[in-house]
């Protein structure tokens, strides 16, 4: 049964592909963008990444629509654009660089926030990843997103937010959970469950996706509660 870690503010992704979302401002997402050594920039990020971090993105890919004159002239040797593919995304146009270059354990940031269309989009996309056998998460500044697919253990801590939607898993149920799961048919039906223990088991036929939520409901971001 394969276990989903949380992120940590010492792990060092294999690689980070960085949307032109809200820029990371949370602890976790943070640490994982300034430990990573293979951060991959979605066009509209790149100057947010080099601005803030003070660093150089090992790509930057995209069809070149939000990319600054800028940083077309600041990196004119790491520009991997694709402006005639318009079947793709930039965030997948991202995972396919890094899988390109052998990296199979992709961190995605800053893939949330701005329009709602692009949120849901990339969040979705998780799944094709996922069937590409791609090792892949979602980290945003309240939670993580994580596909999976069959049984599988989730760690997490006493009364931490859960969310589970349901793309197409059958025999669906949980423990450690403090609602049921069942084959839910709508996404919200899965929504704001809480975990128990520090652990929490999914037991499914097919595929669905997990969202663990920080911290919840004192956290906070920057020192200043949710």
């Amino acid at each position: 049964m394969k276990y989903f870690t949380l992120p940590t503010t010492s792990d060092t992704p294999e690689a980070v592909v960085l949307g032109a979302g809200n820029y990371p401002q949370h602890a976790l997402p943070l640490a994982s963008l300034h430990r990573c050594p293979f951060v991959v920039c979605c066009d509209g990020a790149a100057d947010d990444y080099s601005n803030r971090q003070g660093a150089t993105p090992i790509a930057i890919v995209g069809d070149g629509d939000s990319l600054s004159e800028t940083a077309r002239t600041r990196f004119p040797d790491r520009l991997f654009l694709d402006p005639t593919d318009q079947e793709t995304n930039d965030q997948t146009k991202g995972v396919r660089y890094c899988l390109a270059q052998g990296k199979t354990s992709i961190t995605i940031l800053g893939a949330t926030g701005k329009r709602e269309d692009h949120t849901l989009g990339n969040i979705s996309l998780l799944m094709e990843y996922m069937n590409q056998g791609v090792d892949v998460r979602m980290i945003t500044d309240y939670g993580v997103f994580t596909p999976a697919s069959g049984d599988a253990t989730f760690q997490c801590y006493p009364r931490m937010q859960v969310s589970l939607f349901n793309f197409g898993a059958i025999h669906l149920h949980g423990e450690g959970l403090s609602y049921p799961l069942r084959p839910f048919n709508n996404w919200w039906q899965g929504t704001l469950n809480e975990a128990t223990g520090d652990q929490f088991v999914v037991h499914a036929t097919g595929k669905y996706l997990v969202y663990r939520a920080w911290d919840y409901p004192t956290a906070s971001r920057n020192g200043t509660k949710r």
